[in-house]
């Protein structure tokens, strides 16, 4: 017994039922997804019974699994002896898709790069309205072959890359575990196989073939749209200094793309704050103070003092300031202390950054009002 035996177990609370597959009744007709096929699946949430829930809403989780493998098991142990079973684990499709009165559907392309043997496949649900939950799998397909229609999709993912949040910018500082952010479009979906040798989504770490991390099962495509999605990914410890990553991804009909992404890592144990500035510059009624600093995820407390060139401070701003990003900023409206609007001219500014447990920064720049 492991645990309190008083507590009672989180079992899920609904069913999740495949109703169509390709437009045919599951049950009357055993359909076969194959290699460039466009797949569409819709379905019910119902309760433990089989009686939809009509007035449930929320959000249902598919992933769709190629047919299962035999693996072999290497032996390693002295006198252990080699073993098969089977494993069913190559995904041609993760995402979500909207619930709406206890009803679904989700869509997707087979990906080229499955095992083109014919076996049963599996999608594997899971469901949730915000309060309860349900899991379920469905697997009366067989999954293999190729399709006789011809897709003319020759261009390969657009790639966008971040490191902790979408307001990084090529080039710039990061702390020393950053989280790698990939937000991936293509007409015809994106390949997770993980069947074909070198399509995977990767990420190579300053062209290093020994830091090649492999990013096929954390991608998740977005809501209701199989044709795009991200994928989030933790990065291990990095040493300080200037470093890339070679993002490489495929479709499903084998196009590929890449990106190289740069950064400079900061040590962890020192704030360091970098590219200070405040845009628009010049302004005439508002403007935003940005700078880089290494310590997403930490309270930053942020004192800016305006000065005029006779060295008069005009306004003085100061906020707490928590990301999970490397860059932050204040808004400003160009108004002094006392909220009247400050005239035309050239100021300083000075942005002072203060971190629990390291020595604050200060950076010194010109601002123009106009």
């Amino acid at each position: 017994m492991l645990g309190d035996p008083a507590l009672t177990l989180a079992f899920p609370q609904f069913k999740i039922k495949t109703t169509r597959l390709n437009s045919f009744d599951p049950i009357v007709r055993t359909d076969t997804l194959s290699a460039g096929e466009k797949v569409v699946i819709e379905g019910e949430v119902t309760d433990n019974n089989g009686l939809i829930l009509s007035t449930l809403n929320g959000t249902v989780y598919p992933v769709v699994f190629d047919k299962p493998q035999t693996i072999t098991t290497k032996a390693n142990d002295p006198g252990s002896q080699q073993t098969t079973f089977q494993q069913q684990s190559n995904i041609l499709f993760k995402g979500k898709a909207t619930v709406t009165n206890g009803k679904f559907s989700f869509s997707f392309k087979v990906p080229k790069d499955i095992n083109y043997q014919y076996g049963r496949g599996k999608v594997s649900y899971y469901a949730e309205d915000g309060i309860k939950d349900g899991s379920d799998f469905f697997n009366d397909f067989i999954v293999g072959g190729s399709a006789s229609a011809i897709d003319n999709d020759k261009n390969g993912p657009e790639i966008k890359a971040w490191l902790n949040d979408e307001k990084f910018v090529n080039g710039s500082i990061v702390n020393q575990r950053p989280i790698l952010i990939l937000k991936l479009t293509d007409s015809s979906g994106i390949n997770t196989s993980g069947t074909g040798i070198g399509h995977n989504i990767t990420a190579m770490l300053d062209n290093n073939n020994n830091q090649l991390f492999d990013l096929n099962n954390y991608y998740e495509a977005d809501l209701d749209q199989y044709g795009q999605g991200f994928t989030r990914f933790q990065l291990p410890e990095l040493e300080p200094g200037i470093h890339s990553l070679k993002i490489k991804v495929w479709d499903v009909l084998n196009n590929s793309s890449e990106f190289i992404l740069d950064f400079s890592v900061m040590n962890d144990d020192e704030l360091v704050i970098d590219h200070v500035l405040n845009y628009p510059n010049p302004f005439t009624t508002n403007t935003q103070f940005w700078f880089e600093h290494n310590k997403p995820g930490q309270d930053l407390l942020v004192q800016i003092h305006v000065f005029s060139l006779a060295g008069r401070i005009v306004k003085t701003l100061e906020k707490t300031i928590n990301i999970h990003g490397n860059r932050s900023y204040v808004d400003w409206d160009g108004r002094d202390d006392f909220g009247d609007k400050i005239g035309r001219g050239v100021y300083v500014y000075r942005i002072k950054v203060f971190c629990n447990g390291s020595k604050s920064r200060t950076v010194t720049e010109k601002l123009v009002i106009f």
